[in-house]
């Protein structure tokens, strides 16, 4: 599943959001109900996964962390903890708890952004700040290539 694009959207006074049709049309593809929603760990929005992809991530932390190893359970139970399952209606919608919205700093406006596997979901505003700056999005990814085929 590969999610691509970005799209704006408005939640209504409960938090509800409909989830863009591009998208959802590949989520009713994959026969999905729910996603996996979570604050992103580098980034103040949300990341919604759908559970095959979020149980890769957490399978592929488990795989690395020691049970001896405080630091190492530490990162799992924050990025375990951070999560939780969101029921999409059959109109399309998931609703957004508000300590997520809080988190992302998300009052009316969102943007939805397609991330390869998942979706993220920005405070309209922000999500522009970052957008706008192809300069940004050259260097980095100059970066990315150069050093991947240096690894090569």
């Amino acid at each position: 599943m590969r999610f691509t694009g970005n799209i704006d959207a408005k939640t209504d006074e409960k938090g509800r959001v409909f989830i863009p049709a591009s998208f959802r049309k590949l989520i009713q593809q994959a026969d999905l109900d729910s996603m996996i929603l979570r604050k992103d760990i580098f980034q103040q929005c949300l990341v919604l996964y759908p559970e095959s992809i979020w149980h890769e991530m957490v399978d592929a932390i488990t795989q690395r962390t020691n049970p001896f190893d405080s630091k190492g359970r530490a990162a799992l139970r924050g990025f375990v903890a951070g999560a939780e399952k969101i029921s999409i209606d059959a109109n399309g919608r998931i609703l957004i708890p508000r300590r997520y919205l809080e988190a992302a700093d998300i009052r009316n406006e969102v943007r939805f952004i397609g991330m390869d596997n998942s979706i993220e979901i920005w405070n309209r505003q922000k999500a522009e700040e970052l957008l706008d700056n192809p300069e940004s999005l050259a260097e980095n990814l100059e970066t990315l290539m150069n050093t991947t085929a240096h690894e090569s």
